[in-house]
Parts: structure tokens; C-alpha cells; sequence
């Protein structure tokens, strides 16, 4: 037992210790922290944004020949076209689109990774928010119209509530999705945690002991952010 415990302080020692090489690992893990946090964010807001306007199109049906409706169609066609675009290319591709072409002056690796991050989950959140609203009984948004509330009014107070709670388990699985898909932010010379680890094997010539302790990281976090989603599902069915 003392010449395995010896062995495995060595072991870390020799690997992380010496010369600061845990600093390597340590720093890229802030970065995919922020840029998961940030892209959360974007994702966040514009899914909701974009989940709204096809299912106001959907409800409303609005006609051509109205400012408001003709507002409504071009907004729900620009968001088919968005998500059908975003979902059906790789995330690789489309970080790569944002360094090379789209955002080619802009020289924080950070934030070209955050929006990249942020607009492909967007389409995803919009998915799943739409699904959640199609869940609630139609029942609710007759009973708010009817009671005077404007269509606004009656999403945000009555149906994007049970929406939530509908879309809670799906909305869990696409944050933790999220944060690994950060890993490929290496792509584009960001030093993430993955490309941390990338380096710290260019200094000790060992590939094993970065990569075990980069996914031993990603694991640990998935398994908080799955135990706090968990958490969050049975407060909202006990409520």
C-alpha cells in the first residue's frame, strides 16, 4: 500500500507538478468554463427568440397583408433556414466558417468560439423550446385569451412556464452537450482544456496522464451538471 501511494504521488508529481505543468490543464479549463458559460447565454436567449416566432406563425397564422404578418412570415422563414443550416452541418465546420471566413479580423479566439458555440446551440435550445410549448394543453392558451391576456402576455406568464418543466430533462442533455462540444475549440488555436492538455504532451512527451486527466475533468463536470439538472427536475415535478 505505501509503494502504491508512493507510486501514484510520484506519478502526479512527475506529471503535473514539476515545472507547473497542472497550470496547462488548470487554465484551459477557465477558458472552457467561460466559453461554455457565454455560449449558454447566446444559446439561451436566441433559442427562446427563435422557438417563439415558429410557434407564433404556427398559432397565429398571420397573413401577408398585414405589417405584423408579413414581420412574423419573413422571421419564421429566416429561422427554418437557420436551424435547418445549423443542425444539418458539423460543429467543427461551422467553427472553422466563423475563424476563416466570417469573423477573419477578429482576433479573439475567445469570443469568435463563444459566438460560434452560442449560434449552433441556439438552433437546438429552439428545438427544444418548441417542443416544450407544443406540449402544454391548447387548453391553457384559450383559457389566458380568454381571460383577456394578449398573446404575449399568455406565453410568457402561462405556457413558457409548463414549457420549461416539459423541456427540463432535453434542455440538461443539450448544456452538457454543449460543454464537450467546446473541446474541438482547439481547432482555431484557442487553448481550451483539450488543447491544454495537447500542450503539457509536447513538454513531457507523454500522451496517457494529460488526456486520462483532461476526460477524468470533462467527466466530473457532466456528472455535477447531470446530478444539478436531476436536482432541478424533481424540485419542478414536486412543485
Amino acid at each position: 500500500m505505501i509503494i502504491n501511494s508512493q507510486g501514484i504521488v510520484n506519478f502526479i508529481t512527475d506529471n503535473f507538478i514539476v515545472d507547473d505543468y497542472w497550470k496547462y490543464l488548470a487554465n484551459g479549463f477557465l477558458v472552457t468554463i467561460q466559453v461554455t458559460i457565454f455560449a449558454f447565454i447566446i444559446g439561451f436567449g436566441l433559442g427562446i427568440f427563435l422557438a417563439m416566432i415558429r410557434v407564433a406563425h404556427k398559432d397565429l397564422a398571420p397573413s401577408w397583408k398585414t405589417p405584423s404578418g408579413i414581420l412574423i412570415n419573413i422571421l419564421n422563414k429566416i429561422a427554418n433556414a437557420y436551424i435547418t443550416i445549423i443542425r444539418g452541418t458539423p460543429t467543427t465546420v461551422q467553427l472553422l466558417i466563423m475563424f476563416n471566413v466570417v469573423l477573419i479580423n477578429l482576433h479573439n479566439l475567445k469570443l469568435v468560439a463563444i459566438l460560434t458555440f452560442g449560434l449552433n446551440s441556439a438552433a437546438y435550445m429552439a428545438e427544444i423550446f418548441r417542443s416544450g410549448i407544443q406540449a402544454v394543453n391548447p387548453g391553457e392558451k384559450e383559457a389566458a385569451r380568454s381571460l383577456g391576456l394578449s398573446y404575449l402576455q399568455s406565453m410568457s406568464r402561462i405556457v413558457m412556464p409548463q414549457a420549461f418543466r416539459n423541456c427540463l430533462p432535453s434542455f440538461g442533455n443539450e448544456v452538457i452537450t454543449l460543454f464537450k462540444e467546446t473541446s474541438i475549440s482547439g481547432f482555431i488555436g484557442l487553448v481550451d482544456l483539450t488543447r491544454g492538455a495537447g500542450i503539457l504532451i509536447s513538454k513531457t512527451f507523454k500522451a496517457a496522464p494529460p488526456y486520462f486527466a483532461s476526460a477524468l475533468i470533462y467527466l466530473i463536470v457532466v456528472l455535477i451538471l447531470e446530478q444539478i439538472f436531476h436536482a432541478l427536475e424533481r424540485r419542478v415535478s414536486h412543485d
